[in-house]
């Protein structure tokens, strides 16, 4: 079971407070993130200092874009996802090869985000004719904000510290990626780590084929040294089954069975107080 985030802001207290000056309008519960991923003060303070710099210099817009469109995905008491896509930095290039068809974002029961790519529905040759590495990690920086603001939104309501779960669907890939899409996923993974700590949850390879199977340190290098040592590679037969995995983010059924399927492949008591799903 996970510590409940009250117990959490109360155990990290010091450093929560000390990191006060240097982000005033940065939440407890971000800081708290920096408290936990850097137990020693003044690594943690060094990273916040990094991160504070970029959301108001470099990354200034991407945290302004998704901001605004948090909004106004939530303006009607859902979740309408145009908005979001419509506000990516360089959406109309990247968005007519990235969907929901290849790429999604699922909410389990306790307030955690599954985040699924299905790497082999990208066209990520003729993607990066269109745009630079440079742009398609700024792309995935937007995505890593969105999902920073909903977890954290979520924390604060529910008192769960809310994570992003990793799926990485290797279904039908028969080949390496492009050496600029890796370029771009490599350099989003280690931004992540270093502008978003302790947000990522579990990270999972899933149904990677037998022909690629010899060949999992092709892989490993597409992620932070920290997030290789606990990477878990499984087979997840019904994401793998879905030909379209959109239908798992829309059909209730289907994300029933998607959210039980994860669940089963994770350690027990990850999903909080409601245990499996």
């Amino acid at each position: 079971m996970q510590a409940s985030v009250e117990s959490l802001l109360k155990d990290y207290a010091g450093p929560i407070d000390s990191m006060g000056s240097i982000a005033p309008d940065m939440s407890e519960i971000a800081r708290l993130r920096f408290a936990m991923a850097f137990p020693d003060a003044t690594e943690a303070k060094s990273a916040l200092v990094e991160t504070v710099a970029w959301r108001n210099g470099a990354g200034k817009a991407i945290v302004d874009s998704a901001a605004e469109a948090v909004d106004k995905a939530m303006a009607g008491g859902g979740w309408d996802n145009d908005p979001v896509r419509a506000a990516a930095p360089f959406a109309s290039a990247i968005n007519e090869f990235v969907t929901p068809k290849n790429i999604i974002s699922v909410s389990t029961d306790d307030g955690d985000l599954v985040y699924v790519i299905r790497a082999s529905a990208i066209e990520d040759k003729a993607m990066m004719q269109k745009v630079t590495p440079e742009q398609l990690a700024d792309w995935f920086l937007y995505v890593k904000e969105v999902h920073n603001i909903i977890c954290n939104m979520r924390s604060e309501k529910s008192g769960r510290l809310c994570q992003v779960i990793f799926a990485n669907d290797i279904t039908g890939t028969r080949k390496a990626p492009d050496p600029l899409f890796a370029k771009a996923l490599t350099a989003s993974s280690k931004s992540y780590e270093k502008l978003y700590p302790s947000l990522a949850g579990p990270t999972m390879i899933l149904n990677l084929p037998l022909i690629l199977q010899a060949f999992v340190g092709l892989f490993k290098p597409l992620f932070p040294k920290s997030v290789q040592a606990r990477l878990k590679f499984e087979r997840a037969p019904f994401l793998g089954k879905n030909s379209d995995i959109s239908g798992i983010a829309s059909d209730p059924n289907k994300k029933r069975q998607f959210l039980n399927e994860i669940a089963n492949l994770l350690d027990d008591g990850f999903f909080g107080t409601k245990g499996k799903m």
